[in-house]
């Protein structure tokens, strides 16, 4: 019958997953199509979403995603990879993208059909971050111009035209670091043990904190440790000076949580993870994004920031979401996170409206009786029948002493959150802003990262001026401006997909953030302001922690809160997706899994809206008092 043949979309989608399951040699493998970033998880495998048409410029980069990451499965060892993986966040990245380029560059010397999808997606994610039109090499993440070079070393053939300006920034800087070793890694392309320590030497030319060899013996480490304080080793304090990859082996598996870390390397280890797993299937995207900076006044609100310091703020800056993204990409985003909510909505609306529903009662649903005047009031006429000496009684609605408020949302956009947990926050920022929107508050959504991995411009500021001791902060701030509180839902709402632009989420300063963001509150005339974080570990910046203690970002953050906690009239809430924060923040809940987000940030709201109910002298109380 014709209603059982075949949609060729369906077809295609078969055909997909045949051909992932056959190059990675693993028949359980399922292959799902979501608007995820691709990759795989378990047996999982995600891939892009074809167009219905199924036109040849769309379907080649689809199976690139899916050649990519089948090629990572069949070819690559997560243990021995584990091993190896070097100890700095920028090093981690640059060396998954060399371990990800000779996975496909195996393939693609193998079978040419495969050398042109994975190069078609390749080309494809470049010109959807916009990298094709680079002109500065901090637009350009090096870990992408490492994998577009060896690439180019392991395969021979040319690079894509749309990948060429991003790698002809870095190429001249690359090669005069590193371009010895870089001839090395084809001999060792079939090896991925000897391939990882050509890798790590060619981060160590480029002067990435790599970490001690773990594949030393005790006798090579004990030999190598007496000769700590030789010049040698003090060349290497820049690089963050000497964890050894052993300090959190459990860490970076590419599919389990980091469960075994110490509390120093905790954040760096949740900062990398995110990051990591999007590279098992087409590389982690963490390019940097184009945009005018501006020059935001970081104010310290009275706080005694301590020995906290930022070595420059030229380079900071606080834009709008609409700068960093066209209208058209913007709108394909928005559309994307539109595909998500579809899923979900059902939940979350439930919980928006009951929460619309607590707000509008507080508003609204309050009388005052026995008045001369006003509404009959019907429960009263039997007295009246009874003694027709009494009067008649009145009843009016009165409005409620409900509290003028506004809610800032503040969500870490760092490499970590990448995935679900920045789309659960998005859904929810966006369900969020239309519930209480409705109900006569005002909420402003913020995001936080940096402009570049390993420092940006701020290091090589610091570098030029002679790498001075204790320089502080050292990366460039990227505060995100989503939404503004006195901005309508609907002007705002496509602002929010940017959070799922692949390259925007960086590294995590959390206590410049909460600063900014309560300094915007401050500002405000509400009479009551509410700051919610949605975080999912602790600050981590490479560059700064590579020349201070690594305590430094941790301590500003503890100071900020209890400043804001204990000095400040906002009111501070916390949400942590898989990471403890109740270790920072008095008020705090911690989920597990990424779903319960939206769900969580409602009930927390409601409890705030509750609790201040709840106080001596509360709106409620007020409203109601005319009741006896």
């Amino acid at each position: 019958m014709s209603s059982d043949r075949e949609s060729p979309l369906e077809a295609f989608k078969r055909a997909t997953g045949a051909a992932v399951r056959a190059i990675a040699e693993r028949g359980d493998l399922t292959v799902g199509f979501s608007a995820e970033p691709p990759g795989y998880s378990g047996t999982r495998v995600r891939v892009p979403l074809p167009t219905r048409d199924l036109n040849v410029r769309d379907v080649a980069p689809v199976r690139g995603a899916a050649d990519a990451a089948a090629l990572r499965l069949r070819h690559h060892d997560a243990a021995a990879h584990a091993r190896l993986l070097p100890t700095g966040d920028t090093a981690r990245l640059a060396f998954e993208a060399l371990e990800q380029a000779r996975c496909e560059a195996i393939g693609a010397n193998a079978m040419a059909g495969v050398a042109d999808n994975l190069t078609a997606a390749l080309e494809e994610r470049f010109r959807r971050q916009g990298l094709d039109r680079a002109t500065a090499r901090d637009q350009v993440s090096l870990a992408d111009a490492l994998r577009l070079i060896a690439r180019e070393a392991l395969t021979g053939a040319p690079v894509a035209p749309a990948t060429q300006a991003a790698l002809d920034l870095w190429r001249p800087f690359i090669e005069e670091k590193a371009g010895a070793d870089l001839v090395q890694l084809k001999a060792a392309m079939a090896d991925q043990q000897a391939y990882a320590r050509e890798a790590r030497r060619i981060l160590a030319d480029l002067d990435l904190e790599v970490g001690g060899d773990p594949e030393k013996s005790e006798e090579e480490e004990t030999a190598e440790s007496g000769d700590a304080q030789s010049p040698e080793g003090a060349d290497n304090d820049e690089a963050g000076g000497g964890q050894s990859d052993d300090a959190e082996p459990e860490a970076t598996g590419e599919q389990q949580q980091a469960g075994g870390q110490t509390e120093e390397t905790a954040g760096a280890a949740e900062s990398s993870e995110g990051e990591q797993q999007e590279m098992e299937g087409a590389g982690a995207e963490q390019s940097g994004e184009p945009g005018e900076p501006s020059r935001p006044d970081f104010g310290r609100n009275s706080l005694d920031s301590g020995n906290y310091r930022a070595f420059t703020t030229e380079f900071d800056e606080v834009v709008g979401a609409a700068d960093l993204c066209d209208a058209d990409e913007l709108a394909r985003l928005r559309m994307m996170l539109d595909q998500q909510l579809q899923h979900l909505q059902g939940v979350i609306a439930k919980l928006a409206n009951r929460l619309q529903r607590r707000l509008m009662a507080k508003q609204t649903r309050a009388w005052v009786f026995d008045l001369e005047e006003g509404i009959l009031d019907a429960a009263r006429l039997a007295r009246v029948v009874a003694n027709p000496v009494l009067p008649l009684s009145f009843k009016q609605e009165n409005d409620t002493n409900f509290r003028d408020t506004v809610v800032t949302l503040l969500i870490d956009n760092s490499g970590s959150m990448r995935g679900r947990p920045i789309t659960i926050a998005a859904m929810s920022a966006d369900i969020l802003a239309r519930t209480l929107e409705r109900c006569g508050v005002k909420v402003e959504i913020l995001g936080f990262t940096t402009r570049a991995w390993k420092g940006g411009q701020s290091r090589e500021r610091w570098l030029a001026s002679g790498k001075p001791a204790a320089p502080g902060r050292l990366n460039d701030l990227r505060h995100i401006v989503y939404k503004e509180a006195d901005a309508p839902w609907r002007r705002a709402r496509r602002n929010l997909g940017l959070m799922l632009r692949e390259g925007i989420l960086k590294e995590n300063i959390d206590g410049e953030a909460l600063l900014w963001a309560h300094t915007r509150l401050i500002a405000r005339p509400e009479q009551r302001r509410i700051l919610m974080v949605i975080s999912d570990g602790a600050p981590v910046d490479d560059s700064t922690l590579s020349v201070n203690s690594g305590s430094y970002l941790e301590k500003h953050l503890r100071s900020v809160i209890e400043y804001i906690e204990t000095r400040s009239p906002v009111e501070l809430i916390a949400i942590g997706i898989g990471h403890d924060v109740t270790r920072y923040y008095r008020r705090a809940v911690t989920i597990v899994d990424v779903e319960q987000l939206g769900g969580t940030v409602m009930e927390k709201l409601a409890e705030l809206f509750d609790e201040d109910d709840r106080r001596p002298g509360g709106s409620r109380r007020q409203a109601r008092g005319g009741r006896r």
